[in-house]
């Protein structure tokens, strides 16, 4: 069985899932399996890959985009495309700055933004964005849980401790708009009333305009951060194998996640053999193993656990992520 009845019983109650870890240890199997759970039971389930190296759809044996594709009742994927969202992200930031912008201003203004989707961060405050939007609106779309398969474990650590760090800069952001405000407004107050006409209708001008934009996002990231470390509604899963960097990767990111106070809910150990082999090669390579759990639960055995065989085929369809269960 891939997870304990108990930790799938703790794991139901869950909105949201992040199932992370290091590169090549099974996290979309592992997490393509939990919606499969899910989707079973009658909870309607949207699985995301946030990994630019997809392999969710590969795992389904169907192809997936940005859009919702259903993989069987019950059960929608999705997988990010970075270049797609920055694409969106940009045009919509061309938008938004076209209305404060001059008309003779706007080529110029695109070449730079063009230039800028290569920049640093650029895909990553793209996509970041996009994973805030997914995660706000899923309980508006009637999903009851939201699961994601996410990049290797560095990459899945900024994603989680971003949307407090942004919400903190724009917070900045927006204390220094409202400080220029008081004398902006006070200049604007004089030229009112020496240029008034009531036959004009007041128009929201542009750093309103700029503020409520501002606004938005810092809600949205706000919104992000309460999900986050709420532990009622969202879990943290780590799967790793039992070799020494998966299993030093882990305890680092388990210690980082305390830091920003988002706490492992558990761990998923893949592959592991059987304890007696018939070669002698291989019987070395399971008693290193066992080395490494013994290890493992001196350092996490605090946490829930469950260990999943080696399997001698591939894990890949609905059927096959069903029996991975059994």
């Amino acid at each position: 069985m891939l997870i304990t009845i108990m930790m799938l019983d703790s794991l139901l109650k869950k909105q949201v899932v992040f199932v992370g870890g290091k590169g090549g240890v099974g996290k979309t199997t592992s997490a393509a399996a939990l919606a499969v759970q899910f989707a079973s039971r009658q909870h309607n389930t949207l699985i995301i890959s946030t990994d630019p190296a997809h392999s969710l759809g590969d795992v389904f044996n169907q192809p997936l985009s940005n859009r919702e594709t259903q993989i069987m009742d019950n059960l929608h994927a999705i997988e990010l495309d970075p270049h797609e969202i920055i694409h969106r992200h940009f045009a919509q930031v061309e938008r938004t700055l076209s209305a404060y912008s001059k008309p003779e201003m706007m080529p110029k203004l695109r070449d730079f933004l063009k230039s800028s989707q290569h920049a640093p961060g650029a895909e990553e405050a793209a996509m970041l964005e996009a994973i805030c939007q997914q995660l706000v609106s899923a309980q508006s779309r009637n999903y009851q849980h939201v699961i994601f398969d996410t990049a290797p474990t560095g990459h899945t650590l900024r994603l989680l401790s971003l949307p407090e760090m942004m919400q903190a800069w724009t917070d900045g952001l927006l204390a220094q708009q409202r400080r220029q405000s008081k004398l902006r407004q006070a200049a604007q107050n004089l030229d009112k009333q020496a240029n008034f006409n009531p036959l004009i209708p007041e128009q929201e001008n542009r750093w309103e305009q700029a503020v409520r934009v501002l606004e938005e996002r810092r809600q949205l990231f706000a919104d992000t951060r309460t999900i986050l470390h709420d532990q009622t509604r969202t879990a943290i899963l780590l799967v790793l194998i039992p070799e020494s960097l998966p299993l030093s990767e882990t305890q680092r990111a388990v210690k980082q996640l305390e830091h920003y106070d988002l706490p492992c809910t558990g761990l998923i150990i893949n592959q592991i053999m059987a304890d007696q082999q018939s070669d002698d090669f291989w019987q070395q390579r399971a008693n290193r193993q066992q080395l490494i759990l013994e290890e493992l639960q001196a350092s996490l055995g605090y946490l829930p656990q469950q260990k999943i065989p080696l399997h001698n085929d591939d894990i890949r369809g609905v059927d096959a992520l069903q029996a991975f269960w059994q």
